[in-house]
């Protein structure tokens, strides 16, 4: 129990923290970091898969016409939901990626009663409303719909949903959604050298450092989360999955220099309640609904 809680810990930790890690590459596009974080990622998981002989479970995930199509939507979904992240933080909207983030469980559940048919208890429900509340009070009050939130976490829950037609392994998985675009990324990347575009490596060197290491960004997180999934039963991880938007929100405040209005304060308290109400009705009912998802920004 405590080796899982201290898996699920530093994995939501590090998710928590990733915005502090791509302002590092605020001077870069948004596309030409999803580019970089896309390759490394490959080369990094690669390695993996070498040094731990797992190529033929990764061939395994693919298995099937069905297989195919699903691990190509979920790399789309994924590398869309990376990008809109990325772009988010080098944009001053931390705070709205950690709304996001609060969001995309209900909105996993949501999809779970609509396209898996299954089926929520009323407190679910209330649970469901108090979010959509508050994600309209916020829209109203500024007269700006939050698509940011809204994107990470329909992106996600996409992403969720096709992961479940798969039978893939945490490292499989990445190894081919990001083997899917790496032909893509490395053409981009190509042409922004050739037209004397990119930005990677005029940044100093620890920069540039930091920025290979964006496989081992992408890849620990996910390995630390499958190994905490070994140990813990779902409501616990449930609880723990809220530290990674918590850390993100704080940091929008006090490290980004966001402001946190009195419509934010009641935007994210109907959020928070809708979270509450979800997680105790959940604790007191046999699992069918769909399972909280983990973050992968």
């Amino acid at each position: 129990m405590r080796r899982g809680v201290l898996y699920a810990v530093i994995a939501y930790l590090a998710w928590g923290l990733l915005p502090l890690y791509w302002n590092v590459f605020a001077s870069m596009g948004s596309l030409e970091i999803l580019a970089h974080r896309i390759v490394w990622s490959f080369v990094f998981v690669g390695l993996l898969l070498v040094v731990t002989r797992r190529w033929r479970q990764m061939r395994g995930a693919m298995a099937g016409t069905k297989g195919k199509i699903a691990m190509i939507l979920c790399s789309l979904f994924i590398c869309a939901n990376w990008l809109i992240y990325i772009w988010a933080v080098n944009h001053g909207k931390v705070m709205e990626t950690s709304l996001g983030y609060y969001m995309n469980p209900l909105l996993s559940v949501l999809f779970g009663v609509v396209f898996l048919k299954e089926r929520l208890k009323l407190g679910q429900w209330v649970a469901l409303g108090l979010a959509a509340a508050g994600v309209l009070y916020i829209t109203f009050q500024y007269g700006e719909f939050p698509w940011v939130a809204i994107s990470l976490a329909l992106s996600f829950a996409l992403y969720g949903l096709t992961k479940k037609q798969l039978q893939a392994d945490a490292l499989s998985g990445v190894a081919w959604e990001t083997l899917l675009v790496v032909p893509i990324s490395i053409l981009y990347l190509g042409i922004l050298q050739g037209s004397h575009t990119a930005t990677a490596w005029a940044m100093e060197g620890w920069q540039i450092a930091l920025l290979m290491l964006a496989g081992v960004v992408t890849a620990l997180p996910l390995l630390w989360f499958a190994e905490a999934t070994k140990y813990l039963p779902l409501s616990t991880i449930g609880f723990i999955q809220y530290l990674s938007p918590t850390i993100s929100l704080l940091s929008a405040v006090f490290l980004f220099g966001e402001d946190f209005t009195t419509s934010h304060l009641i935007s994210f308290s109907l959020i928070w309640a809708a979270l509450v109400v979800y997680t105790v009705s959940s604790l007191r009912k046999k699992p069918q609904s769909a399972p909280l998802r983990t973050n992968p920004s």
